[in-house]
């Protein structure tokens, strides 16, 4: 998520996608936690929205420590706290709500999702099926941070995106890497992106596969981004601890508000249908 307007250093080829499903998807007939297989990988975790009210405080916390300092991005918004107007559950979805209102001094309000001390995982394939806020000023993301941060503070102990999308940059999907050695401050940032034309009005599942020796990062099971281990200790590698996820709408910042952000089209929500978790047995 602090992923620069300076991404262009290595993006290559767009890739365009076509439509997804737009209906609920069924979940599988796995209980989380049980040795049931699904391919090669045991479903760990999930969460399939099939609930109505706050997310699942057994699952979720919100994450609102960084409001006051803009969250090193110089964001717009104001992240809530078990706030039904900016995170619900409902109809079978999750609904993150960025909102243009008047709030602790802030002109915008949205939440930011963490499963932190509630799912935290080393290696496994992490799959969410999402819609995205279309908009000027938009920067939804679906990420990852370490958990105990043991190489020290970012981008130390590495970061994860799965997903990044700047609304006035409409229907690209970016995945990064964020290490010591790898990351946009030292021009060394390491990141791809795809082009998902139905992005803002059909769901795509966001996927990434995460191994000992790399990892890499899907649009529907299609690859746009791989990071290799390259052996040489944890300043290019530090994916050798757990981690866990975030989901959260951002409204402008340094990245997301390179170009302003348009308040005609407030609200605006990322709508999830569902996050699974898996790992080898």
């Amino acid at each position: 998520m602090r992923t620069a307007f300076l991404l262009n250093l290595i993006f290559s080829s767009f890739v365009i996608l076509s439509c997804a499903d737009d209906n609920k998807s069924q979940p599988p007939v796995i209980t989380p936690g049980t040795d049931t297989e699904t391919g090669t990988n045991t479903l760990v975790w999930s969460d399939e929205f099939d609930y109505t009210g706050l997310p699942d405080a057994l699952k979720w916390s919100y994450d609102t420590e960084g409001n006051s300092s803009g969250w090193g991005n110089n964001e717009l918004q104001h992240y809530t706290s078990g706030r039904l107007k900016n995170s619900e559950v409902k109809s079978g979805f999750l609904y993150i709500h960025a909102i243009k209102e008047e709030f602790e001094g802030k002109k915008y309000t949205s939440a930011r999702l963490i499963s932190k001390g509630k799912g935290d995982w080393l290696y496994g394939r992490m799959e969410i099926k999402a819609k995205l806020p279309e908009g000027r000023g938009m920067w939804p993301a679906i990420w990852m941070l370490p958990t105990d941060w043991a190489y020290g503070g970012w981008p130390a102990s590495g970061e994860i995106d799965i997903m990044e999308n700047v609304g006035y940059d409409p229907w690209v999907i970016v995945a990064s890497a964020h290490t010591e050695s790898y990351y946009h401050v030292i021009g060394t940032q390491k990141s791809n992106k795809m082009t998902v034309t139905d992005c803002y009005t059909n769901f795509h599942v966001y996927a990434l596969e995460w191994e000992a020796g790399e990892y890499r990062v899907y649009v529907d099971d299609k690859l746009y981004f791989t990071f290799k281990n390259e052996g040489t200790g944890y300043k290019a590698w530090p994916f050798d601890k757990r981690f866990h996820l975030l989901l959260n709408v951002a409204v402008g910042g340094n990245w997301g508000g390179v170009k302003g952000v348009d308040d005609t089209i407030f609200p605006r929500s990322m709508v999830v249908d569902y996050v699974r978790v898996y790992q080898k047995k």
